[in-house]
């Protein structure tokens, strides 16, 4: 016969084992959320460059005024110790090769790269 009216004692396991997954489910999240913010800032850096490119396709090359833009803006996206070596400065004919090479780290932790090449249609 059962008595109804009287409870089982709780096993701390039980709670302990859904507390452990909790805390490893909100972990996964936090983590995921940060790279998620790294993808975000790599995808608009991605179309900064191809803006800037458009841009050093029809002149020719990376203008001075267009470079400290760009530099602002990378600047704003979070990417410190900035080069843009290797980058074409310098007008160059219709045809010619035109390349957009970007380096730094996005927020000091991540080294990111994005290189556009395209030819002058100036």
């Amino acid at each position: 016969m059962v008595d109804v009216g009287k409870k089982e004692h709780g096993n701390i396991g039980d709670l302990l084992g859904a507390g452990l997954c909790m805390i490893a489910m909100l972990t996964l999240m936090m983590s995921c959320f940060t790279h998620m913010a790294f993808l975000q800032k790599k995808v608009y850096l991605g179309q900064t460059a191809r803006k800037y490119m458009l841009r050093m396709e029809t002149v020719g090359y990376l203008e001075n005024q267009k470079e400290k833009e760009l530099r602002r803006e990378l600047a704003d996206l979070g990417i410190t110790e900035l080069s843009l070596e290797g980058t074409t400065t310098e007008p160059v004919s219709y045809g010619e090769v035109i390349t957009l090479m970007i380096k730094g780290k996005l927020e000091g932790k991540m080294d990111v790269y994005e290189t556009k090449t395209s030819t002058a249609k100036n």
